[in-house]
């Protein structure tokens, strides 16, 4: 293929060695490509040159060290290092600005950094999330500047990133790969690379736009749907039925080509995807003059999740005869999901700060977290053990269900009377809250609990700020 050399290895390189282009890396090193990893940050290829993994994903770590101990992967700051490669992915971030639309600065910079240093007859593909028309009418002029003509003498392609932490490493060796490119040699020769390489399925999209809508339309329906999730826990609290076996019931229904799926409530939506690909959909229609409002409707039920819980904690602290303002809340589980450190764009942050402007006193830990990145998120400094976090506490409040947690000793601990279990993304099975409940604790999670919101009165919180908000006045 033009845009692909005929030999079956070709050599890659990844601009941008953040989550997904470390994930993908490792991974393609692990399938015995030669791999070139490409990022600005020194500081990360000098933890790498010494075997750290600042990613918390299972096997990654191990992944990297041996692609690295064996040669077939390199990791550098010199953006000239991509001469060496048959194709260039390119990985970086692509966060919001407040009005929803694209921040593109690390995309201008990796490819205008790129375009000093391609040559004919390499493959640029973009992995990054971006709105519609971002590959053409951003990325390809970038890299024109160079001299050279895409889809002439480079082969420009669009192939969206789906992956989920925790998970990815799997999920990268069995989804099915979304490609798109600018003319049809393009598509061609991304598609052949994906089965070269991971020998998964290819979904072609007839234009680059159609791909890039793929992963948007993803998101968008995930974060709408745990929006939906979210509210029917209000719903089922309100009559103290539990969200859970609703939710399991009506998952019984088979509709389309499945079943009806509704997602999981909880303490909130985190991470960088979720919290920002709807206001990318929104922005981009908002652009043509077209309202696009369920995308915005998601993100303002998903953003008032943190205040939400944390007012289920006053609430009951308060029914169990406790000044919430005078009360110790043990926050276990700092991350925006079970099992990963990232902290972008924790719900987390959210109910840690409705807490604190309410007076209450927050201890925090997390094992998995980097603990000089979380002292600096949360203003305050972490706990060096679950013991130090929850002695005398009046609420023990597990907001992200780590592997770490799995065995504790509920029973052990030394929390005060009547102790809250606050529920925020554990989902403790019957059983266990029985468990709990015998140790002394009571327990309460959203959408579950005995004693119905509707029998009570609700404290309001001090309000918190919210980008959803800021986004939802410029609409």
């Amino acid at each position: 293929m033009r845009f692909l050399s005929d030999h079956d290895s070709p050599t890659v390189a990844v601009i941008g060695f953040g989550y997904v282009g470390s994930c993908v890396a490792a991974t393609l090193a692990e399938r015995g490509f030669d791999v070139i990893g490409i990022d600005t940050d020194p500081r990360l290829v000098e933890e790498l040159g010494r075997r750290e993994c600042r990613f918390n994903e299972h096997g990654l770590a191990e992944m990297l060290f041996s692609g690295l101990d064996s040669g077939r992967l390199r990791v550098t700051a010199d953006t000239a290092e991509v001469s060496a490669a048959d194709v260039v992915l390119i990985t970086v971030g692509t966060p919001v600005s407040d009005d929803g639309s694209l921040a593109d600065e690390q995309l201008r910079g990796a490819a205008l950094g790129l375009s000093k240093h391609l040559r004919p007859g390499q493959l640029v593909v973009l992995k990054s999330t971006v709105p519609p028309g971002t590959t053409r009418n951003l990325l390809g002029p970038l890299l024109e500047s160079g001299g050279l003509v895409a889809g002439e003498d480079f082969g420009l392609a669009f192939t969206p990133e789906r992956l989920a932490e925790g998970t990815a490493l799997q999920e990268l060796r069995t989804f099915p790969i979304v490609v798109s490119g600018l003319t049809p040699e393009c598509a061609a020769s991304v598609g052949e690379l994906w089965r070269r390489t991971l020998g998964v399925d290819i979904l072609p999209m007839e234009t680059l736009e159609a791909a890039e809508i793929v992963k948007l339309a993803d998101n968008w329906w995930i974060d709408l749907n745990i929006a939906m999730a979210n509210e029917l826990a209000k719903l089922c609290g309100l009559y103290g039925a539990d969200v859970l076996d609703v939710i399991a019931a009506a998952n019984t229904i088979p509709k389309g080509t499945g079943n009806v799926n509704i997602l999981l409530p909880s303490v909130g939506v985190g991470g960088s995807c979720l919290t920002k690909d709807p206001w990318m959909v929104w922005r981009t229609a908002d652009e043509f003059g077209v309202r696009i409002q369920t995308a915005a409707a998601g993100r303002q039920v998903n953003a008032g999740m943190p205040e939400y819980t944390a007012e289920l904690v006053f609430d009951e602290l308060a029914r169990l005869g406790k000044d919430p303002a005078k009360s110790t809340v043990a926050v276990l589980g700092l991350a925006f999901k079970n099992n990963t450190g990232d902290l972008r764009a924790t719900p987390t942050q959210g109910v840690v700060e409705a807490l604190a402007a309410s007076g209450a006193t927050v201890r925090l830990y997390d094992p998995l977290v980097d603990q000089e990145a979380a002292a600096g998120l949360f203003g305050m400094e972490l706990e060096t053990s679950i013991d130090e976090a929850v002695r005398g506490a009046d609420c023990v409040a597990v907001l992200a269900l780590h592997r770490d947690f799995l065995g504790i000793d509920f029973a052990a601990l030394s929390v005060a009377e009547s102790c809250l279990l606050l529920d925020g993304r554990a989902y403790y099975p019957k059983d266990k809250i029985s468990e709990l409940r015998k140790a002394g604790y009571v327990y309460r999670g959203i959408g579950r609990g005995e004693t119905p919101v509707a029998a009570r009165a609700t404290r309001r919180l001090v309000p918190v700020g919210s980008q959803s908000t800021r986004y939802l006045e410029a609409s």
